[in-house]
């Protein structure tokens, strides 16, 4: 009888932890989005695997003050997207997620879901800088006029 008592406690108390893990993974505090150039991607973790990385956010055009913003990836398929865009300005979807208790989930709260390519930055108005194909290209030379 007590034996029962001890395993129907266990697996309810189970319950309960599994029903607070899978409520805490797809309920999100906040979600939004961040604009900057990934400047690092790595896998991280001894037991539990993730992908963590860091983006450089310009906080003012013209200064020189660098935000950054790190960020955890747990889909594989997110993370290969990001690692073809590296070094490339790019916009990233993220969902905020507090109450996970371990690191096993990833070192920061913040977990990105979706990397989208960014095309320019506006510096001022009027002032853009292209960060789309061809801009890393060199300006051609002007032609060269025939001598006389």
């Amino acid at each position: 009888m007590t034996f029962k008592r001890i395993f129907l406690a266990l697996l309810i108390l189970l319950l309960l932890i599994w029903a607070y893990f899978a409520a805490a993974l797809n309920w999100s505090y906040s979600t939004g989005e961040r604009a900057g150039w990934i400047q690092k991607l790595s896998r991280k973790g001894w037991v539990c695997k993730t992908w963590e990385g860091e983006v450089a956010l310009v906080s003012l055009p013209g200064t020189s003050t660098v935000e950054k913003f790190n960020f955890t990836v747990l889909d594989d398929q997110v993370a290969e997207q990001l690692t073809q865009l590296m070094g490339k300005r790019v916009s990233l979807h993220y969902e905020q997620k507090v109450g996970l208790p371990t690191s096993c989930f990833g070192e920061t709260r913040y977990y990105v879901t979706k990397v989208t390519q960014t095309s320019e930055v506006s510096l001022t108005p009027g002032v853009v800088v292209q960060t789309g194909p061809g801009a890393d290209a060199p300006a051609s030379a002007p032609a060269s006029q025939p001598g006389y």
